[in-house]
């Protein structure tokens, strides 16, 4: 397990050194998350109140709303440009397309199995009728153990994943009372992190990427929860720093762990941070408030809801509404996770994990 482990390493160094084209080995891409990767689940939920089903959502790249939160293309989609395949279906169109005839099977090109507003933790959001991470595991689990996606497919797909900020959030709504301290409440979503890559691996998952959460408490809407408006909510930030520190500690021991699997962090904590600490570097001019929404700091309004302003340019703005960024910010952020250094991706980057011949084990 050991040996394989240092050949897979040495490997993926050829592959990062090297001058030459890269053949990539990745036909697919299979999603797990929330708003920041959901490609329009919510849309397909009967009563589900986290939407983003309407104008301006989609507004810049795809001149229509999309079902995702943003005015464009997600990392997600900025991933699957790279590799050179169509962006992925949200789960939830794809199976309705099967069961009313109009396809006769599911993408190959993987799935998005994305919720906006989950949490890795069951109870997030539960009211908002979203799919959690262990519903949206149980999904593609179904599509498996049925034999709906080929195992060939799989064996050449990246897993991607990226949930946790609605947890965080919650925590700190003025109307809820906490059970757990944030220590313990950390370490709770964490179980569930580790657990979804224990059931991840073990439906064939070999090329995992997890992404650190960003700096919720510098999002817009933190202004809603009564936090500080002229800095970032620093309690907030503190548990998110904790969770990615845990989710980093999974990820290095997945080669241990998981023979035959290789993973990486995407750093897009430190990411995000270094944008708003040097905004004009990436083309930023606000990374403060929010293109698209109304009072302080556009936190007040969600985008496209009654009374919601809009910058006149996204591009220059880190967060297109009062949670999300901007898919100019996707775009970077998925520049540095593609081909970056070791602070914003590791043990390697996106493109040598996606160069990485297929191992079987």
């Amino acid at each position: 397990m050991a040996k394989l482990s240092v050949t897979l390493l040495l490997i993926v160094a050829a592959i990062s050194m090297s001058s030459l084209a890269f053949s990539y080995n990745i036909h697919a891409i299979f999603t797990f998350g929330d708003s920041i990767f959901d490609a329009g689940n919510n849309h397909f939920i009967n009563n589900c109140s986290a939407q983003a089903d309407f104008f301006p959502y989609g507004s810049s790249f795809f001149h229509h709303p999309t079902g995702r939160f943003t005015n464009g293309r997600t990392v997600v989609d900025f991933i699957s440009e790279l590799l050179g395949i169509e962006l992925q279906k949200p789960f939830l169109q794809a199976r309705l397309e099967v069961t009313n005839g109009t396809k006769k099977g599911y993408p190959t090109n993987g799935i998005n199995f994305a919720s906006a507003g989950s949490g890795v933790l069951n109870a997030t959001n539960q009211d908002m009728k979203v799919i959690p991470i262990q519903d949206q595991l149980n999904q593609y689990q179904e599509l498996v153990n049925q034999n709906l996606i080929n195992k060939t497919v799989i064996e050449k797909s990246l897993f991607l994943f990226e949930s946790g900020s609605n947890d965080i959030f919650n925590y700190f709504l003025p109307y809820e009372s906490p059970t757990l301290d944030p220590n313990a409440y950390v370490q709770s979503m964490l179980t569930e992190a580790s657990s979804y890559l224990d059931q991840i691996y073990k439906l064939g998952a070999r090329r995992i990427a997890i992404f650190a959460l960003g700096p919720v408490g510098c999002v817009p809407a933190r202004a809603l929860l009564g936090a500080p408006t002229n800095k970032c909510f620093g309690k907030m930030n503190v548990m998110v720093k904790n969770y990615n520190k845990g989710l980093e500690n999974l990820v290095s021991g997945i080669p241990t762990k998981y023979p035959g699997a290789i993973g990486v962090f995407g750093d897009v904590y430190r990411l995000v941070q270094r944008f708003r600490a040097i905004p004009t570097r990436y083309g930023f001019t606000d990374v403060t408030n929010a293109c698209c929404g109304d009072g302080t700091l556009g936190g007040y309004v969600q985008c496209g809801r009654e009374g919601y302003k809009l910058c006149e340019k996204p591009k220059e703005f880190l967060f297109w509404d009062y949670f999300h960024p901007s898919e100019h910010a996707y775009k970077v952020i998925t520049k540095a996770l593609w081909a970056g250094k070791n602070l914003t991706i590791r043990p390697f980057d996106l493109q040598a994990l996606v160069s990485v011949p297929n191992v079987r084990n």
